[in-house]
């Protein structure tokens, strides 16, 4: 089985599949570790991980190097957060999946933001058609932010992203992923209308995975939440160390050779 079957395979449940999305080859290798089916990147934090902002900010040089360096130490599938593709033109945004696919991948996510969402349609056509073209698997995981970016009226955005759904599956999309969707009624409104799996992101509030799984979701993801949490306790640390030099803090670090053995026996390249 290939690992992008093996990645489908997994949104196949009734408990959602839950991704501590990742932003580099060491925080990949740790979750991993700890026993995850499968890996994901969150955008924000892969983005802040090689200096730049959030936010289509990525150029696909930076991109590549850095989805290689983790597929050469995960087993597992992996997604890959692929914003909205670094461009407006759908052939050039299949081009760049594929760079991807060629490494190993198992699915992107891919976001309308602010565009219209055929232009996200036109996109998960050329990715889709490229895939088949090379005889390969992906799972496109389809990212509206009808939600997360308030692109509609709170009381319309339930049907907006069933209406959205709706065209990224005929498009060829293989899940939905709606960030902030919080309601339980909305996620109930959404699932009995498209067939796409539903994934949802982790935020204060939200229900729980088995709730979640009850109400019919299939992916839950951590979204940036993990990297940020930690960004602030790198500050808390480095500024409490800048100002006294204290050491008795860095007791809580992560052992030496635990990290070391993550990485112990993998392949040089």
């Amino acid at each position: 089985m290939s690992l992008a079957s093996e990645f489908r395979k997994l949104h196949d449940n009734t408990t959602p599949l839950r991704l501590p999305n990742v932003w580099d080859a060491g925080s990949a290798r740790l979750v991993e570790a700890l026993g995850a089916k499968a890996i994901a990147t969150t955008s924000a934090g892969f983005a802040w991980a090689l200096g730049y902002p959030d936010g289509h900010q990525l150029p696909m040089t930076e991109v590549v190097d850095a989805v290689r360096r983790m597929t050469r130490v995960l087993k597992v599938p992996l997604s890959v957060d692929f914003e909205n593709g670094y461009t407006d033109d759908p052939a050039t945004v299949a081009d760049n999946v594929m760079r991807l696919v060629d490494l190993g991948i198992a699915g992107i996510n891919i976001e309308d933001g602010s565009d219209a969402p055929s232009l996200l349609a036109s996109k998960i056509e050329a990715i889709k058609t490229a895939v088949a073209k090379a005889g390969a698997d992906l799972f496109v995981n389809a990212r509206s932010d009808v939600f997360l970016a308030g692109l509609v009226d709170k009381p319309s955005q339930a049907a907006e992203s069933i209406k959205r759904g709706a065209l990224y599956a005929s498009a060829g999309a293989d899940g939905l992923f709606l960030p902030a969707i919080m309601a339980p009624s909305d996620i109930s409104a959404v699932i009995k209308e498209i067939r796409l799996p539903l994934n949802v992101m982790a935020r204060p509030g939200l229900a729980d995975g088995d709730t979640l799984g009850k109400l019919g979701v299939r992916r839950l993801s951590a979204g940036s939440g993990i990297s940020q949490v930690l960004f602030a306790q790198a500050r808390v640390l480095a500024r409490g160390f800048l100002e006294g030099g204290a050491s008795e803090p860095l007791a809580a670090a992560m052992p030496y050779g635990d990290i070391q053995n993550l990485f112990s026996g993998l392949p040089a390249k």
